[in-house]
């Protein structure tokens, strides 16, 4: 086993964290990364289930380089304990933070499954979950206080065997954050490169909200320099509709902050505040909670 892990010190290769550089290999490790989380508001300790880089989707504005179509590799469950009972150890008592972390963000805000691909991809997924939930609960991690989250298309909820794993993610005091972006099967071929129907987002997204505490995660921006339409703004808003507003905690929308890595960056550019806050705004009159992240 790799010493500089099974001792309890990852990798010294961190320079200090930015909102704006969420560098995976930050850390020198294969599962477990920091990053200042701008939505999180502090230090997000990622789990990376998809080190292969291998999603089911192609997000055009993934930061993920060399992003290929697939899902997770056969996961190392034991060096995930190992690596992440090291980094929590040094985040906590010893010097990591200090290090690494700016003044006024030296505080771990969450546990997520995010990465560099679809999560619930892994075949030991549910695994994975008992595994960082039990580590949280060794190091006195309340779940009011560092929640663990999971961080997904949502696209395999209707397997058993996930719906189940987020069962356990909601006994652990989790919650997920399910991207939603678009609302008409265009939209999302666009921006999430699947074919997908609406109707079939809306009906994961009920099923995770009534496993788990869910918010909607979305990313809005302008597309060959124009602000999203009314008509797509009310097919997502349609979306949510479907799945039930009042199974949902609320949505996160948020822009383009950081530059994709996908061949279609180019035609990506960030809306302003003002214009995140006016679709805000019309998603606040449907009755939901919505927090602005530009």
């Amino acid at each position: 086993m790799n010493s500089s892990i099974s001792s309890g010190a990852p990798a010294n290769r961190a320079s200090t964290l930015d909102i704006r550089n969420h560098d995976r290999d930050l850390a020198g490790l294969t599962y477990v990364y920091p990053v200042l989380s701008r939505r999180a508001g502090g230090v997000s300790i990622g789990i990376n289930l998809n080190p292969n880089n291998a999603c089911n989707w192609h997000c055009v504005y993934c930061q993920v380089p060399g992003l290929v179509r697939g899902k997770a590799p056969d996961i190392d469950l034991a060096r995930l304990q190992d690596e992440l009972r090291g980094f929590l150890a040094d985040l906590i008592h010893g010097s990591w933070m200090a290090r690494h972390v700016p003044d006024g963000a030296r505080v771990i805000r969450d546990i997520a499954f995010s990465g560099n691909g679809e999560p619930t991809s892994a075949a030991v997924f549910g695994e994975a979950v008992e595994l960082v939930a039990g580590l949280k609960a060794e190091f006195g991690l309340a779940a009011d206080v560092v929640p663990l989250r999971l961080i997904t298309n949502g696209s395999l909820l209707g397997q058993a065997r996930v719906l189940s794993a987020v069962r356990r993610l909601a006994d652990a005091g989790g919650e997920v954050w399910f991207k939603v972006d678009a609302g008409t099967v265009d939209g999302i071929e666009r921006i999430n490169g699947v074919h997908l129907e609406p109707e079939a987002v809306a009906r994961n997204l009920q099923r995770c909200a009534l496993a788990c505490p869910t918010w909607v995660q979305t990313c809005m921006f302008r597309w060959d320099g124009q602000v999203p339409a009314d008509a797509d703004i009310e097919a997502y808003l349609g979306v949510l509709e479907a799945a039930g507003l009042e199974h949902l905690r609320g949505v996160l929308l948020y822009g383009v902050a950081r530059p994709s890595m996908q061949a279609e960056a180019s035609r990506l550019s960030a809306l302003t505040s003002d214009e995140l806050e006016a679709i805000a705004e019309r998603i606040r009159k449907k009755g939901l909670t919505v927090s602005v992240s530009p």
